[in-house]
């Protein structure tokens, strides 16, 4: 009797990780889906105002068709498509995680609003009727939920991922392309709408939002990585090493004019480390050229912890 080969199934190598960084990364998408659920329908949808992308189309849809089809459907309906379109481009891990954080979104805006005792028919039940509380605290929330699904390996919104795919063909950076988006959509409402009040404020949401998935996404306080060029090395190296006690890279390079052969530092430092960095460079090379640029994040060094 032959005996029966075993069959075994293995997730793709972009679908395997830790235990841990899996139920950290599952929780996190949660809790992105509920603030932004939060923000949107307890701040802007009550005072009609509208986020941004697809988001904001799922808002204006379901204001404008029956009851049942709500926000909750539409962003199902919208989202899900793009995040699929674009499963070649962004990989599966990125497509499985931004359709589970849309999926918690658009159940927890069906709660909030059909079924939990939160009135939000009328006003918000925290800022009521004042639009300009309900656009920036609305921003400001939506922003750090769609801020942790970026930050946690997926996206809130489908339009990023058409903006991927497109931006490049139409010679667009994929913030333009988003917002050219936005500002057709708010000036559609506009029209709409047949006024420019709730769409003007909108902007104003917009920009809370983005300002807040920075935030979220890049931290407050940006490392710095400064480039510096010198004719002696080692003497600086040896100085930055000892003071800071963080990695230190150099490059062999050459001036194009003079010809000369110099190296290139590059070394990572905090905004409250550039004062002792310049002095301990200048100390050792007075001819030294040293260049400041920000970094967004920094992974395998310690320089946030100094």
């Amino acid at each position: 009797m032959k005996k029966m080969r075993r069959l075994s199934f293995k997730l793709p190598a972009e679908l395997r990780m830790e235990p841990a960084a899996a139920a950290r990364n599952f929780l996190m998408l949660t809790a992105a889906g509920i603030v932004n659920a939060v923000g949107v329908t307890m701040f802007l949808a009550p005072v009609a105002l509208y986020d941004s992308g697809v988001s904001g189309t799922a808002m204006l849809l379901g204001q404008l068709t029956p009851e049942a089809f709500s926000l909750s459907v539409f962003l199902i309906l919208l989202n899900i498509p793009l995040f699929l379109f674009g499963l070649k481009r962004q990989g599966p891990l990125f497509t499985l995680s931004s359709i589970y954080a849309v999926f918690v979104y658009s159940l927890v805006s069906y709660l909030i609003t059909y079924v939990l005792p939160i009135d939000v028919r009328f006003a918000s039940p925290l800022a009521e009727q004042d639009l300009f509380l309900c656009a920036i605290f609305g921003g400001m929330i939506s922003g750090t939920g769609s801020g942790l699904a970026i930050r946690f390996g997926g996206a809130m919104d489908g339009m990023e991922v058409l903006g991927v795919i497109f931006a490049k063909r139409l010679g667009l950076t994929i913030g333009t392309f988003v917002m050219v988006y936005n500002v057709l959509l708010y000036i559609l409402i506009g029209c709409i709408k047949s006024s420019w009040i709730l769409p003007l404020y909108s902007i104003v949401t917009y920009a809370a939002a983005q300002k807040t998935v920075d935030f979220i996404v890049e931290g407050l306080d940006k490392a710095k990585g400064a480039i510096i060029v010198t004719a002696h090395p080692k003497e600086v190296c040896t100085a930055l090493s000892k003071e800071f006690g963080s990695g230190i890279t150099m490059l062999d390079a050459r001036g194009f004019f003079s010809k000369e052969e110099r190296t290139m530092i590059y070394f990572v430092v905090n905004r409250f480390q550039i004062g002792r960095m310049r002095n301990l460079v200048y100390a050792n090379d007075r001819q030294a050229f040293v260049s400041i640029m920000e970094i967004s994040d920094v992974f395998g060094s310690n320089v946030k912890q100094r």
